[in-house]
């Protein structure tokens, strides 16, 4: 298998240091999965599983009525609507369970579709904004979210985010990319300045059918991401110091319009005391 190291320094965000210790991991350093393994393998223990073989509506629920679940020996199924540039079409799959503080979240991803557009997010810890109709809980307007527009997520939620085996939905560039976000609601600019730093653009992954094991962790304002599949493992992390923490909430998984994917063993970790 070949390992990857593209864990690159973020300026002025210590790194994770009551679990890995002081400093700073450099570009294409092979302390790079040493530190991401020493933070994996602290003290975690696992609050939610979903083998994805089960009835999905005993842990999930759903945004957007166009979208479809299936649950099968190899795990659970999830098809977007077909429909390019429907926002109806878009689907959130979020846990019932809320989670507090540091996590891991580990799953299967097989990818179904061949798009060369439109992204799958994985939202990490999601509130509402509290204002308005917009409720902290954000199972309490679910019903505004029946089309599951954009915007209603980043000018509403405070929550994490991680695009990954995406695509730019036009344009002559093709190239894939892993990107994170914090949504910053109130400041009622939309995307502008939620970049969680830097953007990734591997190569090889994701490819429909094959088999990818990822691993995310949220430890204080950083994302640590692996991905693994039989030929390679790839190292993502990303952050800000200058954007407020995520402490609490749901874990969602987004499709754009025309994607689809099964996942296999969802599993959910947060810290021992």
């Amino acid at each position: 298998m070949r390992v990857k190291h593209f864990v690159r320094c973020v300026s002025g965000v210590a790194l994770c240091s009551a679990l890995l210790g002081a400093g700073f991991v450099a570009a294409g350093s092979d302390e790079t999965s040493a530190r991401f393994k020493a933070l994996a393998d602290a003290k975690w223990q696992e609050v939610l599983y979903d083998p994805g073989a089960g009835d999905w509506q005993q842990k999930w629920f759903m945004d957007g009525e166009t979208a479809a679940v299936t649950n099968t020996p190899d795990g659970m199924q999830l098809t977007a609507g077909s429909q390019f540039g429907n926002d109806a079409h878009h689907t959130v799959l979020w846990t019932k369970a809320s989670f507090e503080g540091d996590l891991k979240i580990e799953y299967d991803y097989t990818r179904l579709d061949s798009e060369r557009r439109c992204v799958t997010i994985l939202y990490i810890q999601a509130t509402g904004s509290g204002k308005g109709p917009y409720a902290k809980d954000i199972s309490k307007w679910n019903e505004l979210r029946r089309v599951p527009a954009m915007p209603l997520y980043f000018d509403h939620m405070n929550t994490y985010h991680i695009s990954y085996a995406a695509f730019p939905n036009s344009g002559k560039d093709r190239t894939t990319y892993i990107r994170g976000r914090r949504y910053m609601p109130e400041t009622g600019k939309g995307l502008n300045g939620t970049e969680l730093k830097p953007d990734y653009n591997p190569k090889d992954l994701f490819a429909p059918g094959v088999p990818h094991h990822i691993t995310v962790i949220k430890q204080g304002k950083e994302l640590w991401m692996r991905v693994a599949n039989a030929e390679q493992t790839y190292f993502c992390r990303m952050g800000s110091p200058d954007l407020p923490s995520v402490t609490a909430g749901r874990i969602g998984l987004r499709h754009m319009y025309t994607r689809s994917a099964r996942y296999k063993n969802f599993r959910v970790s947060t810290l021992r005391p």
